[in-house]
């Protein structure tokens, strides 16, 4: 099987139209035609991710994060992006990324979110207008939907320990109200507090939020940072469920790196 049938898989379930203009989704390294032996799936593509496809002979990476984001000219062991290109080259591996496409559809990356915090009555916070996915729903950036029951703030935060493996939860003040709605955005969301706002989301959970975006809250809303991996950290395992659907028997497996490059100390 070539490579070629892993992606077109890939895109008829995340179309490369769909990711935003910033973006660098698709192959990055490698030939469509090339014959495949086998996929690793990861959130990042790191070195030991690429060494991982060598060991287990996987000529394709399909991360989440693409390792070319920024124009590279220089290609040598003085960045860690380098390395992970030119390694991928000798060995003959190509790289695929599939990231900002996969965040605008609702069973996308805020589906891992939503499927482990028991959200129900799903449906995108900021639907991208003009763009539909296969069955004409809505897509676009992040996710809203309802905690079954209403839930007190404290408890809440627990149960999102509890529920994502959390060592560390940051967050704004308490708004002393009880908990229904849940507008969450896996990755970097600052961009979409003011529409989880304006959709009444009494919750939003994302990453990467900066001091002053704490601010924007406002008392309106309980602002919940859990981290950038963190909040991705199931995105492999839905590229791997997504592939095994078509390609049942073809090696499609989980990458056992942990590529998180965070630290926290603890007690």
């Amino acid at each position: 099987m070539q490579i070629s049938k892993i992606i077109e898989v890939l895109e008829n379930w995340a179309p490369l139209a769909w990711q935003e203009s910033y973006d660098n989704a698709g192959l990055i390294v490698g030939a469509p035609e090339q014959v495949c032996t086998g996929v690793i799936c990861s959130l990042d593509c790191t070195e030991a991710v690429v060494d991982e496809a060598i060991a287990k002979g996987c000529n394709l990476i399909v991360s989440h994060h693409p390792i070319v984001f920024k124009g590279i000219k220089q290609f040598n062991s003085n960045d860690y992006v380098s390395r992970v290109l030119v390694k991928a080259i000798q060995n003959n591996i190509a790289l695929y990324a599939i990231h900002t496409n996969l965040d605008s559809l609702l069973d996308g990356v805020n589906k891992t979110l939503a499927d482990k915090l028991h959200l129900e009555n799903r449906r995108i916070l900021s639907p991208k207008p003009g763009f539909k996915d296969q069955n004409g729903g809505e897509i676009g950036s992040g996710l809203i939907a309802e905690l079954p029951l209403e839930t007190d703030e404290a408890e809440f935060l627990k149960w999102i320990k509890e529920k994502l493996n959390l060592s560390v939860v940051k967050h704004t003040n308490f708004t002393k109200k009880p908990l229904k709605t849940i507008a969450l955005c896996g990755g970097s969301g600052s961009f979409l507090i003011a529409d989880a706002k304006a959709q009444k989301a009494d919750c939003f959970i994302t990453s990467d939020l900066k001091y002053h975006d704490f601010f924007e809250a406002d008392g309106a809303l309980l602002l919940v940072d859990i981290g950038h991996f963190e909040s991705e950290q199931g995105v492999a395992a839905l590229i791997v469920a997504n592939l095994k659907l078509k390609f049942p028997t073809f090696a499609v497996l989980e990458s056992l790196v942990n590529t998180q490059p965070v630290s926290y100390l603890k007690d």
